[in-house]
């Protein structure tokens, strides 16, 4: 068996084996983490995270007529 063979099925059997999937979740979720963390350090660099806590109590305001 040549190089090109055994890594096709080596590939094959990583896509369609029993263990396909293993790691993405871990993977999946220390990218989704990244990305907030992110967007907090974004939010608190532009200095919006005052901005947005008074949208919001404004809103709440309004919602319960206060």
């Amino acid at each position: 068996m040549n190089r090109f063979d055994w890594w096709t099925r080596t590939v094959v059997s990583r896509m369609r084996g029993k263990n396909r999937d293993a790691g993405a979740g871990f993977v999946e979720y220390a990218g989704l983490m990244i990305i907030i963390a992110g967007i907090f350090t974004l939010i608190d660099g532009l200095g919006l995270d005052g901005l947005i806590s008074g949208a919001i109590l404004d809103a709440v305001t309004s919602v319960i007529g206060g």
